[in-house]
């Protein structure tokens, strides 16, 4: 895979992941309903959507720094051994840093 089609294919999925965010704080900070067991219900679905938050801002973090590997021009290129990761694995992983071996 080549870094200009990384690139591209990591922004389409950071934009996703920053829509994604924003629904989830926006319903976050929808008002709590009165009735209690209805508040309870709301609880637990928050704390399902505060997961999927958290979720998103660890893929965020690893395709940000991605990111920045393709542009110091090392993208490709594991962070560990600097071997050159296999495109079938860039491909599945796109913001992967490292090469199968140095991943297990």
């Amino acid at each position: 895979m080549t870094p200009e089609t990384a690139k591209n294919i990591l922004l389409a999925r950071r934009d996703e992941l920053l829509g994604n965010l924003d629904r989830i704080g926006d319903e976050l900070d929808e008002p709590v309903p009165k009735d209690w067991e209805d508040a309870a219900s709301e609880r637990q679905g928050d704390e399902v959507l505060s997961a999927l938050g958290h979720s998103d801002q660890t893929e965020l973090r690893r395709i940000d720094a991605a990111l920045a590997r393709v542009e110091a021009g090392e993208y490709g290129h594991c962070v560990t051994c600097g071997q050159e990761i296999a495109d079938k694995r860039l491909e599945l992983l796109p913001d992967t840093p490292f090469c199968g071996n140095c991943a297990r």
